[in-house]
């Protein structure tokens, strides 16, 4: 299961962080205000808050907490999102400069969209168990908690998993997406989807 996302940036590049469904990936634990994020998150490197648009009147105020190895403009590693009802909701990694976070053994960020689709049907194959495609068709373990999004790198779309519970009385994590997630993981040309991911029996 070996892969690059750009030249340097292979597996053996890459911090690697364990990820707990309903409790965090890493150092960060889903429910921390945005301090605790900023402390949590200094073991990757400096973080940077800002406020994100609340384009629902239904979510609370929502911060954006973005984490670079190395000063802007280079991208963040890693983008968290606090909301002041929920604290610490949603973890997105980003495919080149982010940790490594795995799911029982398949390495979820920086690969090529198609070929994780297709180690993801081999693991729901072999362990007879589902998986989950998201409403822009992006193949994931079945698990409510991991959304993956779809990040260009080069030529190639690579995967950018968003790791996440459910904010301010959404009913998924897919509800409760922040829209500039949204917008950024749309493929060209997508059109608007309002279902959340579904499971796929294999």
């Amino acid at each position: 299961m070996e892969f690059d996302t750009e030249a340097g940036c292979g597996p053996a590049a890459r911090d690697s962080w364990s990820y707990a469904p309903a409790v965090g990936i890493g150092p960060l634990r889903f429910g921390m205000t945005v301090d605790q994020v900023v402390e949590a998150a200094g073991m990757l490197g400096e973080a940077e808050v800002g406020d994100c648009p609340q384009d629902h009147a239904i979510f609370s105020p929502t911060w954006k907490i973005e984490v670079r190895r190395r000063a802007a403009p280079a991208p963040p590693a890693v983008t968290a999102y606090a909301s002041r009802a929920a604290g610490l909701f949603c973890v997105a990694v980003d495919a080149v400069q982010g940790p490594q976070v795995a799911y029982d053994g398949i390495p979820l960020v920086g690969r090529d969209m198609a070929e994780l689709e297709t180690d993801t049907i081999a693991y729901a194959e072999a362990m007879d168990v589902h998986f989950c495609y998201t409403p822009d068709g992006y193949a994931a373990p079945d698990d409510p908690g991991i959304v993956m999004r779809g990040q260009p790198v080069g030529q190639v779309l690579r995967s950018r998993p968003l790791f996440m519970v459910a904010r301010d009385g959404a009913n998924t994590a897919w509800d409760s997406l922040p829209s500039e997630e949204y917008r950024a993981g749309r493929p060209p040309g997508s059109t608007t989807a309002t279902d959340g991911p579904w499971s796929v029996p294999v």
